[in-house]
């Protein structure tokens, strides 16, 4: 095996997989790619610590697509996500990766939609896929999924999974699959009780771990000090300060988000709450609203947050310290993207001190502390750019964003430009809109003919 491999033309692929990855721009691989992929390819099992944007969905995917029989039509590969909004993402990869192979079907299995329909697909049969734990288990019990033919089994981000209470339904989904498959497990950390409660799943397993720390050009960080109760009110001063377009403020517990989100709210900044405790629907909506530059600030706790990709998110906060040293390091790495300078900003109590100390020693530098009474703060109220306007019709409805952006620019009379991010579910469909447009979009939408018919249409506030 070469461990110099460093473009994917160098790994022993089929061509026409190596040829779409060339047209989807992947020449050189990422470090999680170069490290994992060769001992995929000698079926090993393995465990791969890396965080979220290193390419490692890439990774299992090629993984994955290089031992797929296309013509033997049984579920060869089963991935398990914590979460619908990653199960989708993953599938939509694998379908990229996938698209130069002929007749490659790929499944996501998720609850918060009809089980039938499910049913039905899997009846046709699936070469991959990619699921949540709970749904999984379901179609398991009801005899609906055949999981003996599984060669290849992912846990993606199984860290999350674990925290979000799914390890006895892990537990009953590898007991369904094959015992001669590859386990492949990929986590951002890799804590000893996981190690221990993972150990059965895994047959001598390759450990990789990717360097997770970040260059000290691309994101500034900068502590502060505060008491229990000025902590709220220190984030306002910093978002007053440093002005982000958009931030993730992150909190260790789910009461904390709330709290904070509705101060926030009070004082002119658009923020919102995200975490365990709401309905998936309402998740779903607010990652929208964030992606989407309707909501400036998400408050949210680690578990919810991960998954989330915003390309460009101009700073984190860490109202509370993580205890985690690698948790912290995951944090900060969704700012600074894409080559721009990121900004990572952290409060921390006195009796918080010792887990700062333990950021140091993992970062080998001292961190910088600076005082909030340097802080300029301009009362601008942070609100954010875009209004969201929820539309009662999707994909089921045969919808596309270009029907949607033909509409408006139609109809309603409104500029390209001044129209944002288009979003299109089964069921509901979001559109970005600038302010000053918005009251003008809601008079006039729900009037329009759009696929040749009318849906209903409500502002997201």
């Amino acid at each position: 095996m070469s461990t110099t491999a460093k473009r994917f033309s160098d790994l022993a692929l089929n061509p026409t997989l190596v040829s779409n990855l060339e047209s989807l721009g992947y020449l050189e691989m990422t470090d999680i790619q170069a490290s994992s992929i060769p001992f995929m390819l000698e079926h090993r099992d393995l465990i791969a610590q890396a965080k979220t944007g290193s390419g490692k969905t890439a990774a299992f995917g090629i993984g994955i697509l290089s031992k797929l029989n296309p013509s033997y039509f049984a579920t060869q590969a089963l991935v398990v996500c914590p979460t619908r909004e990653l199960a989708d993402q993953v599938s939509n990869e694998l379908r990229r990766l996938a698209r130069a192979t002929a007749n490659v079907k790929i499944l996501t299995l998720c609850g918060g939609t009809p089980m039938r329909p499910q049913i039905a697909s899997l009846e046709h049969g699936a070469h991959i896929v990619v699921g949540t734990p709970g749904r999984l288990l379901d179609h398991i019990g009801r005899k609906s999924i055949n999981l003996a033919t599984v060669q290849t089994l992912v846990l993606d981000e199984a860290d999350r999974m674990v925290d979000m209470g799914f390890f006895e339904d892990i537990v009953g989904i590898v007991a369904a699959c094959s015992p001669r498959r590859q386990t492949l497990l990929f986590s951002a950390t890799y804590p000893n009780d996981m190690r221990h409660a993972t150990s059965s799943f895994l047959r001598d397993p390759i450990e990789i771990k990717v360097e997770s720390q970040h260059a000290n050009q691309q994101i500034e960080q900068f502590f502060f000090e505060v008491t229990p109760e000025s902590r709220n009110t220190a984030v306002s001063k910093l978002l007053f300060h440093y002005q982000p377009t958009s931030s993730i403020a992150f909190c260790n517990t789910k009461i904390h988000c709330d709290e904070l989100a509705e101060e926030l709210q009070q004082l002119g900044i658009t923020a919102l709450a995200l975490h365990g405790d709401m309905e998936q629907r309402d998740r779903d909506e607010i990652l929208v609203l964030f992606a989407n530059q309707s909501c400036s600030v998400l408050v949210a706790t680690d578990v919810a947050a991960r998954g989330i990709d915003i390309q460009s998110l101009g700073a984190v906060i860490n109202v509370d310290v993580s205890k985690d040293t690698e948790v912290h390091i995951h944090r900060i790495g969704r700012t600074g993207r894409a080559g721009e300078r990121g900004l990572a900003l952290t409060l921390a109590s006195t009796n918080e001190k010792k887990w700062v100390r333990l950021i140091e020693e993992y970062q080998n530098q001292s961190v910088t502390w600076k005082s909030l009474s340097e802080l300029n703060l301009n009362q601008t109220e942070l609100i954010a750019p875009k209004i969201s306007i929820c539309i009662s019709g999707g994909k089921k409805d045969k919808l596309r964003p270009g029907d949607i952006l033909g509409a408006l620019t139609g109809e309603v009379g409104v500029s390209k430009d001044q129209v944002g991010k288009i979003n299109v579910f089964e069921f509901m469909s979001y559109v970005a809109v600038d302010h000053d447009i918005a009251q003008q979009v809601l008079n006039k939408l729900g009037r329009c003919n759009i696929k040749g018919r009318q849906f209903k249409i409500r502002e997201i506030t």
